[in-house]
């Protein structure tokens, strides 16, 4: 008995010893091995050809499982191995339509045991068909209007539905303050785009598909240069630094494929501030030509930023100058650069006996009509009250709405309007400036007259606060007169509210015009027989904080009078909101988007079934271009929750006067 119970012994301890090795599922023993368990289960993904989809997953175990991803073709009922496919994450690279329906799956697994992922489908939709559309410059044309009559995807029934909404977010370099622009079915590397375009206060250049978001290039200009983007000048508008601020400007029959010009802001290794004129390619991003450096005879470039987009007039690209946070000195500078050899045609400067005057505009750009003439408001500066045939006796035009004329490739003012009290007005630092500027089209009033009218606001009165809107007749603006405004077309006084001012741009739609003040509702006014009218016809349901807001319009205009008509508008806290043209109670849509950093210039753009909005970047979070857009498997729209008081941007102050100057108040 006693040696059968020694057997028993020892055979229990081989038994024991033999379980400490074992690999049994779940089991625990002196190792601790663990079989793998999915914490993260991999998502259907949908794309748009040739767009490549990313799945993963997140497993615990040990030993640290091992992956396989597995995929079962559309029509087939088995899953196959996908060779190389064994990480947590896998890409599919460049997909098909054909591909669209097919599952995958991963398996993860160790030594211990295996799990299997739940099946997820792959959507690949068919890349839409190249496009003739194109948005070539700020608000889509030199009138500044902002309305693209060319939009047959968008309409009020399908943005109201939960198929609209954030498609995806491109990221790029920078902060992104000027307005993307769009050229639809562009060949590059043989392959036809849809191309959105973008430019960053990092000084880079992009251009993306504008369905599948790709990177098609990019060209950070000052590479190789030993150069960097500007600091921000001790002001906190543009920050953390500048670099290209203004919307460039495209013209498709420039260069051998078509070219974007854009100005960039830099700093060298000795301090020095530089401003230049880039031609790139649009299909390659190269430099056609040696960038030219802005320079002119008291223009001293670390002073100035181009914030007002290009304008491209006649064969010459026209630039605007302002200040930094309004530190002087600085003058009111326009600058002409003929497109195909970069060199400056022609200059003026608008306070040359004084300071001042600032061409600012909201981002908005230089207005021109078919005549060649070049429109613009500009901040507050000098004037000169003495008048010679009606014009300022030593030059100084601070404060006004500005007409130039652009004969034999020479600028010259030929006319202009100014307040009665324009001084009082500037040394209150309430000037025209702060908003931009909209050329109606031609309009005939009661008495069957042709009218060439202008638009333009900036900051509330200084004596009675109220947002005047004016109305100037482009034939004959009414320049000075100190006793009254009476020779303005149109001085309309209490169609704008909020009693801040006007920092954002105007829009036009199909007899109406669409404008945010700051602290006010968005507003349509009805024009008829030529004439604004004195009270909206309708509002948003939304208040605008500062900037206000700079809406943009999209409607098909095949049809006369055009149809679906939508007006879109950002708040600067980082949502998105679309309304009925036709009524701008009639909200469709209002949802938020990853913003990072507000931004004070950023204008919607729309084209061929898509809103481009770009975005600001702070706290290590990039600058983006966010897409919207409809989905057939839906958009995960999410409603937005109204962003609290605090979270709105507060008005700049006003600034001290400045002396030295006739108008001081710079």
């Amino acid at each position: 008995m006693r040696w059968i119970g020694v057997c028993e012994t020892m055979l229990m301890l081989l038994v024991l010893s033999a379980c400490a090795g074992s690999t049994v599922p779940g089991g625990g023993g002196g190792n601790n091995n663990v079989a793998p368990t999915i914490t993260t289960q991999p998502t259907s993904q949908t794309v748009t050809a040739p767009a490549s989809a990313t799945f993963s997953v997140t497993a615990t175990g040990t030993p640290a499982p091992a992956y396989q991803w597995q995929e079962e073709a559309a029509g087939q009922n088995s899953f196959t191995n996908i060779a190389g496919a064994t990480s947590s994450t896998y890409n599919t690279g460049a997909t098909a339509t054909a591909e669209s329906g097919s599952k995958l799956q991963v398996v993860v697994s160790n030594a211990v045991g295996s799990q299997t992922s739940v099946a997820v489908t792959l959507t690949v939709n068919p890349a839409p068909s190249p496009s003739n559309i194109t948005v070539l410059t700020y608000h889509n044309d030199n009138s500044r209007t902002g309305q693209n009559l060319n939009e047959t995807t968008l309409t009020p029934a399908n943005v109201a539905s939960a198929q609209f909404g954030v498609l995806g977010t491109i990221v790029v370099d920078g902060p992104v303050d000027a307005e993307p622009l769009y050229v639809g079915g562009l060949t590059i590397n043989g392959v036809s785009h849809n191309v959105v375009f973008a430019v960053t206060e990092n000084d880079s250049v992009y251009a993306f598909d504008a369905d599948s978001f790709g990177q098609l290039w990019q060209n950070q200009v000052l590479s190789g240069t030993g150069e960097s983007p500007s600091d921000p000048r001790d002001c906190s508008q543009v920050e953390p630094t500048i670099g290209i601020t203004s919307t460039p400007v495209i013209d498709l029959n420039a260069g051998p494929h078509g070219t974007i010009f854009v100005v960039a802001m830099s700093k060298d290794s000795g301090g020095n501030y530089h401003q230049r004129l880039h031609a790139l390619d649009i299909t390659t991003g190269s430099d056609l030509m040696t960038a030219t450096e802005i320079q002119a005879s008291g223009f001293a470039p670390g002073q100035y930023e181009e914030r007002s987009a290009l304008l491209l007039l006649n064969g010459v690209i026209y630039l605007a100058w302002t200040s930094h946070c309004d530190n002087s000195p600085y003058n009111a500078w326009v600058m002409g650069y003929g497109e195909s050899s970069l060199q400056q045609v022609s200059a003026i400067n608008l306070t040359p006996d004084g300071g001042g005057g600032g061409i600012w505009m909201a981002g908005d750009g230089l207005a021109a009509d078919s005549s060649g003439n070049i429109y613009f408001l500009d901040g507050n500066g000098t004037f000169d009250t003495t008048l010679e045939n009606g014009f300022p006796n030593e030059g100084d035009y601070g404060n006004g709405f500005i007409k130039l004329s652009t004969t034999n490739n020479t600028l010259g003012v030929a006319d202009y309007f100014e307040m009665f009290d324009t001084v009082n007005q500037s040394n209150n630092d309430r000037d025209l400036g702060s908003g931009g500027v909209l050329l109606l089209p031609d309009m005939t009033d009661s008495g069957g007259v042709t009218r060439h009218l202008a638009i333009g606001a900036g900051k509330a009165d200084a004596n009675t606060g109220n947002v005047m809107l004016y109305v100037a007749n482009r034939d004959n603006m009414g320049k000075f007169n100190p006793n009254n405004d009476n020779a303005i077309y149109q001085e309309l006084s209490a169609a704008l509210q909020g009693g801040q001012g006007i920092w954002a741009a105007p829009a036009y739609f199909n007899g109406t015009l669409y404008y945010g003040a700051v602290n006010d509702n968005l507003r349509a006014f009805a024009i008829t027989q030529a004439m604004v009218a004195s009270s909206a016809s309708s509002t948003s349901p939304e208040t605008y904080g500062y900037p206000g807001a700079t809406p943009s319009i999209s409607a098909n205009g095949s049809t006369n009078p055009p149809t679906n008509g939508i007006v879109w508008a950002i708040e600067s806290s980082g949502t998105l909101n679309a309304y009925n043209a036709t009524n701008l109670g009639n909200e469709l849509f209002s949802a938020g988007f990853p913003a990072n950093a507000a931004t004070k210039f950023i204008t919607p753009m729309i084209a061929n079934g898509k809103v481009y909005v770009g975005t600001g970047a702070a706290s290590g979070n990039p600058g983006t271009v966010v897409v919207f857009g409809l989905s057939n498997q839906g958009a995960g729209l999410v409603r937005k929750q109204r962003p609290p008081r605090d979270r709105r941007r507060s008005l700049p102050q006003l600034k001290t006067p400045h002396p030295g100057s006739s108008t001081p108040g710079l």
